[in-house]
């Protein structure tokens, strides 16, 4: 059956986007669907939040040709310190102890969306439809059909495969019958940046507190990025308060490692939940992203998890156009699934673990866990391992994360 499109992605965000540039190169006629303009102020993937970008997502975008774009924007982590706050605990990571040039990077998500749309517009396989929104969508044997509302008319499209890349409440997900499990967490995540009294140098922070976990994370000329997760009740408050009320009030948090806070940035919430869903892939239809899962911001892992996504659905994709096989069929999409499903596990697993264990102050869990933060800051195996994981760099590995063409 002849289509409109290959692939239609529906969700042009940061993983999304992702995807149609690590296929721009391929024989695949890709469509983007994007209900929100990527310069408009409410576009909820670009806004002025940051993001840390993993080791291994450095290397997903070496391979997709992306990271020269973005380089010049990302300030690298050089070393991490976590601590427990008001206990003894901590330990201190730094890219030397596995060998690599950075643990990770903090990038504007703008520069991030600026960078991957200039990849889309050069690319000739791929159709930027912004802004369109998707009233329907229907799945039939050989293709799947697409109801978009695209600057003020309807239009239908074909594709033999359907990417929903479309966020946490996914549309797509919803229409197509797929049930998710949500968690809340009742924490917001309070994002903003600051400049620092001190150098940072290079130094990123996971503080643990009480309220949730606080991470300062560094950006060029002294700024640091702040996500500050606090419980829901306290959010409007916080949100509410003079610059010079917060800033007191995060110093409190965050001690004066850094000097004293000064300048402060817009200030935004996002609510915090764990997403888990029942199918990753049906016949003509894939998740990834946030459509697929959603973990708490600690660590840093969300938008990577999403990344390491693209660079195996993209192999997968790619090993069944050059086998010339439906890429829409469910028996190729299922390996896919397969594949992610230890990742996804290991990495919800490992993030609602560190916020559980750290919200909980019995005094002799308490202790465990700042001994626990001790031993690992003083076993060099322990501090690889744990920086392989949260780097991207364990488990099987999808070409663009081991630096191959597709």
């Amino acid at each position: 059956m002849k289509t409109d499109f290959d692939i239609l992605i529906i969700g042009g965000g940061m993983v999304g986007a992702s995807l149609a540039c690590a296929l721009r190169e391929s024989a695949l006629r890709v469509g983007v669907i994007e209900a929100v303009p990527l310069a408009a102020s409410t576009q909820p993937s670009y806004d002025d939040r940051t993001i840390a970008l993993a080791y291994g997502s450095r290397r997903i975008f070496e391979s997709i040709g992306l990271w020269a774009d973005v380089a010049p924007e990302a300030n690298p982590i050089e070393r991490i310190h976590i601590s427990d706050r008001g206990r003894f605990g901590f330990t201190r990571l730094s890219a030397a102890d596995a060998g690599l040039p950075a643990l990770g990077y903090v990038v504007a998500n703008r520069a991030l969306g600026a960078a991957l749309l200039r990849q889309i517009e050069a690319a000739n396989n791929i159709d930027w439809l912004c802004p369109a929104e998707m009233q329907d969508i229907q799945f039939a044997s050989e293709a799947a059909t697409v109801t978009v509302r695209h600057r003020d008319t309807h239009k239908t499209f074909t594709a033999r495969l359907v990417v929903a890349a479309d966020g946490a409440h996914s549309a797509v997900r919803q229409h197509a019958g797929i049930e998710a499990a949500r968690t809340e967490y009742r924490q917001s995540a309070i994002v903003t940046n600051v400049t620092a009294g001190l150098p940072h140098g290079n130094t990123a922070y996971e503080r643990f507190t009480d309220t949730g976990p606080l991470a300062v994370l560094p950006l060029p000329h002294s700024k640091c990025a702040v996500v500050w997760s606090a419980r829901e009740q306290e959010v409007e408050k916080i949100l509410a308060q003079s610059d010079v009320e917060f800033l007191s009030r995060l110093q409190e948090r965050f001690g004066g490692r850094l000097g004293t806070f000064s300048r402060l940035g817009k200030r935004a919430a996002y609510p915090l939940a764990l997403t888990k869903v029942k199918e990753h892939v049906r016949p003509r239809l894939v998740l990834i992203g946030n459509a697929a899962h959603t973990v708490h911001p600690v660590a840093g892992q969300g938008f990577n998890l999403g990344l390491r996504d693209v660079a195996a659905l993209s192999e997968v994709l790619s090993d069944a156009v050059r086998a010339n096989r439906d890429i829409g069929d469910v028996s190729v999409l299922r390996p896919y699934a397969e594949w992610r499903r230890r990742d996804n596990q290991v990495t919800s697993f490992f993030t609602n673990s560190l916020v559980r264990i750290f919200s909980n102050n019995f005094p002799p869990l308490a202790f465990a866990r700042n001994a626990g933060l001790i031993a690992a800051d003083l076993l060099p195996p322990v501090k690889r391992g744990f920086i392989r994981m949260t780097s991207g760099l364990g488990g099987r590995l999808p070409r663009l994360a081991r630096g191959l063409p597709l």
